[in-house]
């Protein structure tokens, strides 16, 4: 065989091959529709979220209309969701399909073994490539390795929230202004006994200003309630003068009315890294499971995390999806602020570190609350 047509044979095989074998993009598209067409006929998806009306409004109508695919979503805060989950996983039965709410809460859920493999359920390429993501693909169960919680969101947190006819910015630039006598009875913490944003801040003050203060912070009276809408409605009415643990959302709709809630800007001690509202695990053996890949897909997709994002006031992690604009609710998306090695340093939500922070502090909170 002479070079001319050795050279001919080589490109021809060459071209066999690459004819033979479907691109990745090939099988992921056919996996995609395949996926979607047997999700139709399973007739829906059941996801608890968290207890927002605006992301429950936001996602309801632009899922169906983009899907044909019906969404009955259980908006509840984790905790509730999570319990009713697990309870049913225990007694046989499956309604859930998919939960998404925040902090450590989906934990829970792996150590009941009432999870399932998330990465078998990203299936498009955008949403599977690790570099489409602010540190690549973030697993809240990180100790163990089983990665069935993924986180989307990454955020500093604005837990720390006053009421601007009770207070002057200038009375709250430390932690440690809240130990004033003049805020006794005034102060409303989120149960930090309970998984939630409650508990994330109090596993941050923990972490950065230790037992002694939280000792001295429980002397002020705190309100203490796993209520989100009676801790947001005291401090709009200003029968209380600053609230910890609760997210924007909450206070979204008094906002639009008007009334003087505002998160705490700057602060000495610096702000967590928090995921916020954004974990999200899949029920093992959900009921729905091709409804459920069709939704995670969606939802780490650029449109999911921008209509995720704007309902909730949260920053993605999603390379493709703007935070900057968070800046005008006092808010820093953590791409935008610090790099992944800061976040590794600030969180207090993956499982590595509700081991080593979050446990102890859960233990003091509990032995202080009682």
């Amino acid at each position: 065989m002479n070079q001319v047509a050795r050279n001919a044979f080589v490109v021809n095989l060459l071209s066999a091959l690459l004819f033979a074998l479907p691109s990745s993009a090939a099988e992921s598209q056919t996996d995609w529709e395949r996926t979607l067409a047997t999700a139709k006929k399973e007739g829906t998806v059941v996801v608890g979220v968290p207890a927002s009306s605006e992301l429950r409004t936001a996602i309801s109508a632009k899922f169906k209309e983009k899907f044909g695919i019906p969404i009955e979503l259980m908006s509840a805060r984790g905790p509730e969701n999570v319990t009713r989950i697990i309870t049913e996983f225990n007694a046989g039965v499956r309604y859930f399909d998919i939960l998404v709410a925040g902090g450590a809460t989906p934990l829970s859920m792996v150590a009941a073994g009432a999870a399932d493999d998330f990465q078998s359920y990203m299936i498009l390429p955008e949403v599977k490539d690790p570099k489409n993501w602010w540190g690549g693909h973030i697993w809240e169960d990180n100790v163990g390795g089983k990665r069935q919680v993924y986180a989307f969101l990454c955020y500093t947190s604005e837990t720390l929230w006053f009421n601007g006819s009770q207070v002057e910015p200038s009375e709250i630039r430390s932690f440690d202004d809240l130990l004033n006598p003049k805020w006794k009875g005034r102060i409303g913490f989120l149960d930090p006994r309970n998984p939630g944003s409650g508990q994330n801040t109090w596993s941050f003050l923990w972490k950065v200003k230790g037992e002694e203060y939280l000792q001295k912070l429980t002397q002020q009276d705190l309100l203490i309630s796993q209520n989100l809408r009676q801790l947001a409605d005291s401090l709009a009415k200003g029968k209380l003068a600053f609230t910890i643990g609760l997210s924007h959302y909450s206070y979204d709709p008094f906002i639009k009315a008007g009334l003087p809630v505002k998160p705490v800007p700057k602060i000495r001690e610096g702000a967590h890294a928090n995921n916020g509202s954004g974990v999200m695990t899949v029920v093992k053996n959900p009921p729905h499971p091709n409804a459920a890949k069709v939704f995670v897909n969606w939802l780490l997709s650029k449109e999911g995390q921008e209509i995720y994002g704007k309902a909730m006031t949260q920053g993605t992690r999603r390379m493709d999806v703007r935070t900057e604009w968070l800046k005008e609710f006092g808010i820093e998306g953590c791409r935008d602020v610090m790099t992944v090695e800061d976040y590794l340093r600030l969180e207090t939500h993956l499982e590595s570190s509700v081991l080593k922070i979050r446990n102890p502090a859960i233990a003091l909170a509990t032995k202080l609350l009682k």
